[in-house]
């Protein structure tokens, strides 16, 4: 979804045009290299005892249907001068002089933009005639994002998936709240009684992990909860409704891409020492913004304990450095101009010091593989790290609940917005 987001805002800036095609039964033109058997289909009239049917063509339902398929488009596309991106094989591009043509590719569904007008035309009928697709023309609903084009950009949102969503779990009924989680509210996996059936739960979970495709505001939220999908609790459930009634609020809420001629980066990160109670680990989180909008952001706990808040903060930092990295020849390779470094923000004093610092010590050798990163990074002027204020880190959202009007607060900084910017 990074690659996606980040293909539509290059080319909104651009002022490319961007189509999407969906292909009719992907998964039936996949090739099988293997024998593959199954029974008699019911209300075949045969004698069912003692036949099976041999398959020539992938079927759905297959292991190897989704790899066949894919196998299949990369091997037309190929055929006709498109490379698949070393960066994310779901992305393929032809480049002549000034002619580029990008494609994107989820499954079954395309998305084709770039320059050259008459070679988008050109593969659309080789498409067809090769798989028979469908054209449904301008970009408007591609895997549940909607997208709606204003003046100053496009605003990319999930408001039909969001209303189904309160809709099916009832939500409807129950008052808007203004932050996904309590403050007050610290959640631990055994206090409460288990839930009679977890699948509700999980149910729910998953898809508002689906929905942190574009709303960033609740990815703390969702990856606190999604800790507990094993044996989830009372109070586990209660805080996914806090969720839903907060989602009520503003069901139009979504990122907004800027398509001023401004390909400025930047990164945010920041961190919650020993947050979680259970394993004392702690929680990362950043946010890399493509002038003001946000194109990839992550929460995620920590995969061992930090000894101090220094320490989790620069592994917070690692992070948001290791995706910049990728994120930057990702946007290269859609021949964005880039201007480097890019500035990356820590709340961090300690942990700035120690990435300048060339000299290890008894607080930093255990933690070297990742101050080696960084530091080669900052040699290599891929990045400069700065200090920034607590009150000014918005990455500060991705990493704790916070109350409602310094949710508020952030979420305007972040272009985060179901209208208009200004």
């Amino acid at each position: 979804m990074t690659t996606v987001r980040t293909l539509i805002g290059i080319a909104v800036k651009k002022a490319w045009n961007i189509f999407q095609l969906d292909v009719n039964n992907a998964f039936l033109h996949g090739d099988l290299h293997e024998e593959v058997y199954m029974e008699v289909p019911q209300g075949l009239a045969v004698d069912r005892s003692n036949l099976v049917c041999k398959l020539n063509k992938s079927l759905y339902g297959l292991k190897q249907a989704s790899r066949q398929w894919y196998e299949k488009l990369t091997e037309a596309l190929c055929s006709k001068g498109y490379t698949h991106s070393l960066l994310d094989y779901s992305l393929f591009y032809k480049k002549n002089g000034s002619s580029m043509v990008f494609v994107a590719v989820y499954v079954d569904d395309v998305l084709v933009t770039g320059t050259d007008l008459k070679e988008i035309g050109a593969l659309k009928r080789y498409l067809h005639e090769t798989f028979r697709i469908k054209d449904l023309g301008r970009l408007h609903y591609f895997l549940g994002l909607e997208i709606l084009y204003k003046d100053n950009g496009v605003l990319i949102s999930q408001r039909k998936f969001t209303m189904d969503l309160l809709s099916e779990f009832d939500c409807m009924k129950y008052s808007a709240l203004t932050s996904p989680l309590d403050p007050s509210t610290k959640l631990s996996a055994n206090e409460g009684p288990l839930l009679p059936d977890p699948s509700h739960f999980r149910k729910l979970v998953g898809k508002l992990n689906y929905l942190t495709n574009t709303r960033l505001d609740i990815s703390y939220s969702v990856q606190c909860l999604s800790q507990f999908m094993q044996s989830p609790r009372e109070p586990h459930l209660r805080a996914a409704y806090h969720v839903l009634r907060y989602l009520k609020g503003d069901p139009n809420l979504g990122i907004f891409l800027y398509n001023s001629n401004d390909y400025i980066i930047q990164a945010f990160c920041d961190s919650d020492w020993a947050a979680c109670p259970d394993s004392r680990k702690s929680v990362s989180g950043y946010v890399v913004l493509l002038r003001d909008g946000p194109i990839s952001w992550k929460s995620k706990k920590q995969q061992t304990i930090s000894l101090s808040s220094v320490e989790a903060e620069y592994r917070a930092a690692r992070q948001a450095v290791g995706e910049l990295v990728w994120l930057l020849r990702l946007l290269a390779e859609l021949a964005a101009p880039l201007t480097l470094p890019v500035q990356v923000f820590c709340d961090s004093q300690a942990a700035i010091h120690i990435a300048k610092n060339p000299v290890f010590n008894e607080r930093t050798k255990h933690i070297e593989v990742d101050c080696h990163f960084v530091r080669d990074q900052m040699h290599e002027r891929t990045i400069t790290l700065h200090h920034i204020s607590t009150n000014d880190q918005l990455a500060d959202i991705f990493t704790k609940p916070l109350t409602g009007v310094k949710h508020c607060n952030l979420l305007s900084k972040l272009a985060v917005s179901p209208s208009l910017p200004t």
